[in-house]
């Protein structure tokens, strides 16, 4: 594993990535049927309610996924999200358990209450 994130690392974009704040630039939506508080679909964070536009820890967390769908070229990190998700719902047969163990949500919900990880964070921290 650590062979892999190094060569990835190697071909993949530089931290210079990191420090561009266009990158990270994103329109917030609103959406009442969400079935989840938000989520991020790069270049838009679809909120489920106005109020929840302005949560640090939820912005923060969606930003990550931002980060990560980047790394992987957008369409990449959305087919490993649904792959990992199905071979969790597999393993578990629980929605909840699957969701919560897919790669990316794990980095997600660790880090998310550090307000300061998207400057400190590693390439493929996901991995």
């Amino acid at each position: 594993m650590i062979a892999i994130r190094a060569a990835l690392q190697r071909i993949s974009m530089t931290r210079k990535i990191y420090s561009r704040t266009f990158l990270m630039r994103y329109w917030k939506v609103t959406f009442k049927r969400l079935p989840a508080y938000a989520m991020a679909i790069y270049p838009f964070i679809i909120f489920k309610s106005k109020d929840l536009k302005n949560n640090k820890r939820l912005v923060n967390h969606e930003k990550i996924h931002f980060l990560q769908q980047l790394e992987l070229l957008v369409i990449f990190f959305y087919i490993l999200y649904l792959l990992h998700y199905i071979y969790n719902l597999l393993k578990y047969k629980n929605h909840s358990k699957a969701y919560l163990n897919i790669c990316f949500e794990r980095e997600a919900f660790a880090n998310d209450g550090n307000l300061n990880y998207l400057k400190e964070r590693k390439p493929y921290s996901w991995m």
